[in-house]
């Protein structure tokens, strides 16, 4: 299990970090037979580090690293997108912490186990500011950010605001083009038609794997992706998290392009995407060419979700970076 590190956010709000380091330390020894199947491995274009020609492992299982590598301990702080929680990133934590990184992940406010205040605030400061306390408060400085799709954006502001906090980053399928007023009214009729409460958790796994209108066809994990975020309560199942909440932190964030923040990041950063994801490869390409130390990498099979569904092949993608930048 995880272990549950409460720490107190910006202005205050108590946030829940989860430590993954142990629980994937342990892991280290388990036979490669006993993993998950190997996906197929990520291709990594754009001035990406290589990775020591010599990190022989199974196959999606990061090495553990030689006594000395810089990367012994080498801290990384994983953070979610809009309504996910720290949990959703727990197969690719303990394959980084397998791979000898010290792996936390953080609750967002509003999101998991984390405070929810009712007045927010929700804005692109506040979450930045969480995460900059956070890394602070947990002694974490130098830290490789990995952010998902808001949780993402979150991190390259704060590479870009505090450079002195953020060693490397890696950025996980977020556009730094604007969505615009369109896609945010989408949203909003996407949060009405949830049939909330649901009655039975088998309920959750079926309206959002294949009965939302959003599903173009079935997809079972984006199910059980939002079957982690729902507790029981009276009348049925309920979503953690405040979808006013939400789309309140999204409303801070859709309508502007992000460009500018991203060209001031200087730290390695290193942009994932999944082939059916939501950022475009020519859009993921030219944040690679904005960014001053930009590498890419994409997963040939996974959607927007490609840390949840592909771990495996999500740490094949992401681990011979960070062994290039901390080694370096």
């Amino acid at each position: 299990m995880a272990r549950r590190l409460d720490v107190t956010g910006a202005d205050g709000i108590r946030l829940a970090a989860w430590d993954y380091t142990v629980e994937g330390a342990a892991r280290e020894g388990t036979a490669p037979e006993a993993r998950t199947p190997a996906r197929p491995p990520a291709v990594s274009i754009a001035r990406q580090p290589a990775a020591p020609e010599d990190r022989a492992r199974p196959a999606g299982a990061p090495a553990p690293p030689p006594p000395g590598d810089a990367r012994s301990a080498a801290p990384v702080l994983l953070l979610h997108g809009l309504m996910g929680h720290a949990a959703h990133w727990a197969p690719a934590a303990r394959l980084l912490a397998a791979g000898g990184h010290r792996t936390l992940a953080l609750d967002q406010r509003g999101h998991g186990a984390s405070e929810k205040p009712p007045a927010g605030p929700f804005t692109r400061e506040a979450y930045v500011a969480d995460a900059a306390a956070v890394i602070e408060r947990l002694g974490l400085a130098p830290v490789t950010l990995v952010g998902h799709s808001m949780g993402a954006l979150t991190a390259w502001q704060l590479a870009a605001e505090r450079p002195d906090l953020v060693r490397a980053l890696v950025i996980c399928d977020m556009r730094a083009s604007a969505l615009g007023a369109a896609s945010q009214r989408a949203w909003q009729d996407w949060f009405r038609s949830w049939p909330a409460p649901f009655p039975t958790l088998e309920a959750v796994h079926r309206w959002f794997g294949a009965d939302d209108a959003w599903v173009e066809t079935p997809n079972p994990a984006r199910g059980a992706f939002f079957a982690e975020v729902m507790a029981e309560r009276p009348g049925g199942w309920h979503p953690v998290f405040d979808p006013e909440q939400m789309l309140t932190s999204r409303e801070t964030w859709v309508h502007d392009a992000h460009w500018d923040s991203l060209a001031q990041v200087r730290c390695p950063t290193l942009v994932v995407r999944g082939l059916d994801g939501e950022l475009g490869r020519a859009e993921a390409q030219e944040m690679v060419r904005v960014l001053p130390h930009g590498a890419y990498a994409e997963i040939p099979d996974a959607g927007h979700l490609l840390h949840y569904t592909h771990p495996e092949a999500w740490a094949e993608a992401v681990d011979p970076f960070l062994a290039g930048v901390l080694t370096t």
